[in-house]
Parts: C-alpha cells; sequence; structure tokens
C-alpha cells in the first residue's frame, strides 16, 4: 500500500506547517501537497474500469469526443488536446452547444467522455441519453461513481479526492487536478497501445518549423460538388430536410439564383423550429434557416476556420468567393479528419 494514501488531511496539514516558514508558503505547500495526494490515490483505485475505458476508445469505429462544462469544461479541452497529440484525435464540443444542435455530429461508433466530479451537472446528464441513443458510448470521468452520470455511463472512471485543495474545500482544485491525470494516463495508455513512436510524435509536434496542419487551406479540406449540400431559395422545408440528410454535414446552405449565400439550415435550426411547429414541410425554408451565417474563404487557413467556429461556438461554415457565391463548406469532422485539430 502506498503510505502517501493513507495520510489524512490532518497529517498533511501538520506536515506543511512544520516545513513552512510564512503562512503563504505554508498554503502554497498545502495545495500541492493535497493535489498530490489527490492523484497518488488514483494509483490504488485503478481498476479494469481503466482498461475497459481503453478497449472502448481503442476498438472505436468512429471518434472521441470529450465534453465538460464549467472547470470540468476546461479540463476536458485539455485531455481532448492531449489525445490528439498522442495519435488518438479527439475533438472538445460544449454540452450547452451539444443541446443545440451539435448532437448532430455524434454517431454510431464514437466514444463520448463526460467529464463532471458531481456526475450531476444538467447539461451533461440532458445529452447523456441523446448521445445513446445515437449509438454512441459513454466514459464518465466522476468524483461520484453513484452519480446519474455514473449510471448511465457504459465506463464510469473514479476520479473522486478526499478534498480540495481550497481552503474552503469549494473551488475546483484537487479534482479538476485528479480529472487532468486520469485523462493523461488514457491518453498515455492509449499511446502505447497503438505503438505510437517517438517518430509519430516528432511528425505532429516539429521543432524548427510550422506543422504540415498549420500551413492546410480551406480549399483543400473543405466538400465542394455534389458533396456540398445546398438548396435554393425557394425550397420547402422537407426539401431542405432531405438535401441535409443527403449531405451528411448536419446544415445544408441556402442560395439565391446567382448561387450567392442567403442563409443555412442547420440541426439546431430544425431542433428550434421542431420546437415551435411539429409540421415543417410546407413551411419556405427562408423561414426556417439562419441568414447572414459566418462564412469564410477557400484561400484561407483551415486553422482560421477553426478559430472561427470555435470562437462563434459553430461547427460548420459555408465558404464563398470574393463575390459572396458559394464554392464549399467544410464542419468540424472536416477539419479533424485533415488533422488541423
Amino acid at each position: 500500500m502506498i503510505k502517501a494514501v493513507r495520510k489524512s488531511a490532518a497529517e498533511v496539514d501538520k506536515r506543511v506547517e512544520k516545513r513552512a516558514g510564512s503562512p503563504a508558503l505554508a498554503l502554497g505547500r498545502k495545495v500541492l501537497a493535497i493535489e498530490a495526494q489527490a492523484v497518488q490515490a488514483l494509483v490504488e483505485r485503478l481498476d479494469q474500469r481503466f482498461v475497459a475505458a481503453l478497449e472502448l476508445i481503442l476498438h472505436r469505429s468512429g471518434r472521441v469526443i470529450v465534453s465538460g462544462i464549467g472547470k470540468s469544461g476546461h479540463i476536458a479541452r485539455k485531455i481532448a488536446s492531449t489525445l490528439s497529440s498522442t495519435g488518438t484525435p479527439a475533438y472538445f464540443v460544449h454540452p450547452a452547444e451539444a443541446s443545440h444542435g451539435d448532437l448532430g455530429m455524434i454517431e454510431p461508433g464514437d466514444v463520448f467522455i463526460a467529464i463532471s466530479y458531481s456526475g450531476s451537472s444538467e447539461e451533461l446528464l440532458e445529452i447523456v441519453p441523446l448521445v445513446k441513443r445515437r449509438g454512441a458510448k459513454l466514459i464518465a470521468i466522476t468524483g461520484s461513481v453513484d452519480s446519474a452520470l455514473a449510471r448511465e455511463a457504459d465506463v464510469p472512471l473514479d476520479a473522486a479526492v478526499e478534498q480540495e485543495a481550497c481552503p474552503h474545500n469549494l473551488a475546483p482544485t484537487a479534482s479538476t487536478t485528479a480529472a487532468l491525470a486520469l485523462g493523461d494516463a488514457l491518453a498515455v495508455a492509449l499511446l502505447d497501445a497503438r505503438g505510437f513512436s517517438a517518430d509519430d510524435f516528432a511528425r505532429s509536434h516539429p521543432r524548427g518549423r510550422l506543422p504540415r496542419q498549420a500551413l492546410v487551406h480551406v480549399a483543400d479540406v473543405m466538400r465542394k460538388g455534389e458533396a456540398l449540400p445546398m438548396v435554393r431559395e425557394t425550397a420547402s422545408g422537407r426539401e431542405a430536410l432531405l438535401e441535409m440528410t443527403r449531405g451528411g454535414m448536419g446544415m445544408t446552405a441556402i442560395v439565391d439564383a446567382a448561387g450567392s449565400v442567403r442563409g443555412i439550415f442547420t440541426d439546431g435550426d430544425l431542433r428550434r423550429a421542431l420546437e415551435k411547429s411539429g409540421d415543417l414541410g410546407a413551411a419556405p425554408i427562408t423561414s426556417l434557416m439562419t441568414a447572414g451565417p459566418r462564412t469564410i474563404a477557400p484561400e484561407a487557413l483551415a486553422a482560421e476556420a477553426v478559430q472561427l467556429m470555435e470562437k462563434h461556438k459553430i461547427n460548420q461554415m459555408l465558404v464563398v468567393d470574393r463575390h459572396g457565391a458559394l464554392v464549399g463548406a467544410l464542419n468540424m469532422h472536416d477539419l479533424f479528419r485533415a488533422r488541423v485539430i
């Protein structure tokens, strides 16, 4: 048994106070000691559920999506980034945005990692049934293995801590450190299982020059021609929905007779329209679409598209030429596939 795991919070306090020479230094050392103890405690508790989570991700046929709200959301972003940089491409989805249309990107074969220390975050619990209904597997990283989130998960991972490092035991500190460490453990275990080498790492982290992905342009990854879903502004809601389904991008562009962009109709627009009225078939698409959508030029860097999509919390973007005519479209999946993110 690891001795550090057995030490109580009181013992940690005494040890830190004895070594420290000032209140600020004592508090700083106490915070580090509590957080180190929280991570060390995970070592003993790590069990076959970790292996099960590893197997789910290794044998997935789709993508890895990581999600969380608040401080857990920041941890989720970092875990997604670490997974991507170590050979397991992943991306972050905000749970609030997911409930307004972004769930359209989740497909059977995907693995959804939900992070919530309490296991009762409303934003996550609202979308969990929809995630599972779409055929994705659910991994929960939570401090409460008896929580609603843990019960719904295919694999719940225990990230509980004895106490937060915050003096009031309120601010997420030790708990976020534990969740982050657990995510790192998953990423490294996946790296090893996949045989991701130092050369592989170097190829995605070159020193002294821009990574190849940073030089990819929107035109290189966008969908065009028959792969580009679009309808005329005279189309009905039914026609737009059929085109959106055909395109498989979670949206369709709306253009005028000259091919200029009038709007966009997304999964989110569909959801909001259904909440207002159940019969959309005969409605003109101009009454359902989002007018004046965000657009980008084909010569722009794909990295710019990522920044814009994250800034405006959107998952699709139309590509237009200097005259405003539609020439393509892309979504997060396209950028993910091109390893821009």
